[in-house]
């Protein structure tokens, strides 16, 4: 099993919004370590997202997604580069073939691991807006949590979501009565608003690994992205966390 976090530079220095850079790159795919608050595509109202800016920095009409991220999630994403490859990865992770690791930083101290199945069903509000919610009826759905290191009131945990529903990890959380630290959607306003001057002012939520097989060699793949600078700070004040090095 070959293990790689490569890293080969920023994307194009022109793009801001895009200085977390490429992770890795080869023939047929990309590994983007994306920031919080980009969306991964254009629409509801939005000109344009990651995918569309790196179609023009590279020069590249044809790199499509592979999977989704939220606009206010950061961390790692796949890019294919070829059509081939996209089909490959949208096979994997429909079947659930990749392994998903997200760090989140939670209300309330959490003294053990714990697995969340509550069905989720998803809704579309007026205007294209997505909300989720824990319904009898709604569809199967399993994220695994895990304590990694505990404040007086928060914990950062390890999120290891089975499926891939909307929202998954952030509903699970509160559900769970650990609401995602910064979630404007389901998590605590009053809470959120002593967060923000703490200097939280985003999602506490990371992709921070992805493991799959390589759509064209089928070599097991794994990458990491460590939590960013928006975010380390916080959770290291909050939890007393401190990154491996």
């Amino acid at each position: 099993v070959a293990v790689r976090t490569e890293s080969v530079g920023p994307l194009r220095r022109g793009s801001a919004v895009l200085e977390g850079g490429v992770l890795h790159e080869d023939e047929s795919l990309l590994v983007v370590n994306k920031p919080s608050g980009l969306p991964v595509h254009g629409g509801s109202g939005l000109d344009g997202g990651l995918i569309e800016a790196l179609r023009r920095l590279r020069g590249e009409p044809g790199l499509g997604l592979a999977h989704r991220v939220d606009r206010d999630t950061s961390g790692c994403l796949v890019i294919a580069r070829k059509r081939s490859a996209l089909r490959a990865l949208h096979a994997a992770f429909r079947e659930g073939r990749v392994e998903k690791r997200y760090l989140a930083l939670v209300a309330g101290r959490v003294q053990r691991p714990f697995t969340n199945e509550a069905p989720l069903e998803r809704f579309v509000k007026r205007g294209g807006e997505r909300h989720v919610a824990v319904t009898r009826d709604g569809r199967e759905a399993r994220t695994r949590f895990r304590p990694l290191a505990k404040g007086g009131d928060f914990t950062l945990v390890e999120a290891l979501p089975d499926t891939g529903r909307t929202h998954q990890i952030r509903v699970h959380a509160t559900h769970s009565g650990h609401p995602i630290a910064g979630d404007p959607r389901y998590g605590d306003k009053a809470l959120n608003r002593k967060l923000r001057q703490l200097g939280l002012r985003r999602l506490a939520l990371h992709a921070a690994g992805l493991s799959f097989e390589h759509p064209k060699t089928g070599e097991r793949m794994s990458f990491t992205a460590p939590l960013p600078d928006d975010l380390l700070p916080v959770v290291a004040k909050l939890t007393g966390y401190e990154p491996e090095d």
